[in-house]
């Protein structure tokens, strides 16, 4: 966890070290020494400078190599920069977001096949306000307290009541989209909900036990951190979310299965009859493994990308041989590269690695966490646009929380309970998410506006025949019976915080 203050002015000698690190590895910028001229005067003129597009580009890609929590960087030259700099009008905001799932989720014939995907905003100027979003991931499901319980998402129990003292109103029920809210500047805080088409959602169900469906478990397709602020070379973009796919691990051993978060586990070894009488009988184990079969099994089959976690492990070792023949270190933290399920039979386990703060990188600052984790102050007005997004009458719509405070993030991504923390905000797969497959066309040269969300925005679910839902995925808003949780018990987490 850092502290930041967006009036700081670059230190120089931090965009030096970036710049040379940049045009070394592309050469095809041409000499550095000009470019550190200019940038020097622009620095000592106001206090910050302006990056290039193709410094923007590859300093993204280098943060995503830099962040040490993050096991799926093998692919990080993959990642699908889009600059938004000059985008400042909420709205155009908002427009923004939704054309970046739509991006991150695939269109028509491709929705499901997931890429890793970063949209960056305007950055931080000494003496302007800055540009944030609440949430800490774009898509998260509200926690909304019935009684002596909760139903939903405990972890967001906090912010599900603090949007709903500022006139959003959600079903109630245990997969509610929670809406953005999006504040530019010293504005009100704009309240914004996801159109049915940019969320993607898989229902779980499991390849054995047909009563698995009947639980009504489901999960997003798309993690995307939305809280975490992107530094490059000494300058800040504190609105830059990033979004990749899930390990399979941080929605079955984490999301759906954290005591604190859907606490399913108890749900699921009732069901399969399992002796819960001792902890010997390792009763929560095997309802684990089922568990994340049933994710792994539903993601696959409804053509959703996702990636297991032994498969991730050795890709990571590939990702750092690949690192140590370029003459770069790993940075690694062992607590979030180790996955929580089967730690011991994936090759990470048995390693060593080195943790350190290489820049360019992802951080989380305190404000920011303490606004994704509680929400606004029930003061503060909050504007709610009547045609932006779904109905105001209905729950719609993030990378990536968990329940309890958030903890330290100081190097980090993008896309589970991530994008995937103690209240972790990376449990989505922002750190934990793999990028594109080897052989697929630099994401770059894509053209954004392919993706440009449909014209309606009022939350109806979209013509079938233009979007296709993939096989056995289903769009927000189909909702399936309620899931009661258990009444938060407080529990002391451990380090282990890893993704989920």
């Amino acid at each position: 966890m850092t502290d930041w203050d967006p009036d700081r002015p670059v230190d120089f000698a931090e965009a030096e070290e970036f710049l040379r690190t940049c045009y070394a590895e592309l050469p095809k910028l041409g000499p550095v020494e000009p470019r550190l001229a200019v940038v020097r005067e622009q620095i000592a003129a106001l206090g910050t400078y302006t990056h290039t597009h193709a410094e923007l580009v590859h300093g993204a890609r280098m943060a995503w190599r830099n962040a040490s929590r993050c096991i799926g960087r093998v692919y990080w030259r993959s990642l699908t920069v889009l600059d938004r700099r000059a985008h400042r009008e909420p709205d155009r905001i908002y427009d923004d977001l939704v054309s970046h799932l739509h991006l991150a989720t695939g269109e028509g014939a491709s929705r499901g096949r997931l890429r890793a995907v970063i949209s960056i905003f305007e950055q931080a100027v000494p003496g302007r306000p800055v540009t944030r979003l609440w949430n800490d991931q774009l898509i998260r499901y509200a926690g909304h307290r019935d009684g002596a319980g909760i139903v939903g998402d405990p972890q967001y129990e906090q912010f599900t009541a603090a949007v709903t003292r500022l006139g959003w109103t959600g079903k109630g029920s245990a997969f509610d989209l929670l809406p953005l809210v999006l504040q530019v500047g010293d504005a009100d805080p704009r309240l914004y909900e996801l159109p049915e088409s940019a969320v993607l959602e898989v229902p779980i169900a499991h390849p054995e036990y047909g009563w698995f469906a009947e639980l009504g478990l489901r999960w997003h397709a798309v993690p995307a951190i939305a809280n975490m602020r992107l530094s490059i070379g000494g300058v800040d973009y504190p609105l830059a979310p990033f979004s990749g796919w899930y390990m399979g691990t941080e929605i079955g051993a984490r999301n759906l299965a954290d005591a604190r978060r859907y606490n399913q586990i108890p749900v699921i070894a009732a069901r399969m009859g399992l002796d819960t009488s001792s902890e010997s009988t390792l009763w929560r184990d095997r309802a684990l493994v089922e568990l994340n079969r049933a994710v792994l099994w539903s993601y696959e089959r409804a053509g959703v990308r996702v990636t297991d976690h032994h498969s991730e492990s050795r890709l990571f070792l590939t990702h750092m041989e690949r690192e140590r023949r370029a003459g770069r270190d790993t940075p690694a933290d062992w607590t979030w590269i180790v996955p929580p399920l089967s730690g011991g039979l994936t090759p990470v386990f048995h390693r060593y690695y080195t943790e350190a703060d290489q820049r360019p990188n992802f951080y989380l600052d305190r404000f920011a966490r303490d606004l994704s984790a509680t929400g606004a102050p029930s003061a503060v007005r909050v504007t709610l646009p009547t045609q932006r997004g779904a109905h105001r009458t209905g729950a719609r719509c993030p990378i990536t929380g968990q329940t309890a405070p958030i903890p330290d993030l100081s190097v980090e991504f993008l896309p589970g309970d991530a994008p995937a923390l103690d209240a972790g905000l990376l449990d989505a797969g922002l750190l934990d998410a793999p990028a594109l497959d080897p052989d697929d066309p630099d994401p770059s040269l894509i053209d954004p506006t392919a993706f440009a969300p449909p014209a309606h925005t009022n939350g109806t679910h979209p013509d079938p025949a233009a979007h296709p839902i993939v096989r056995g995925a289903v769009p927000a808003g189909s909702a399936p019976p309620p899931i009661p949780a258990e009444p938060v018990p407080t529990r002391k987490r451990g380090l282990r915080r890893l993704l989920g």
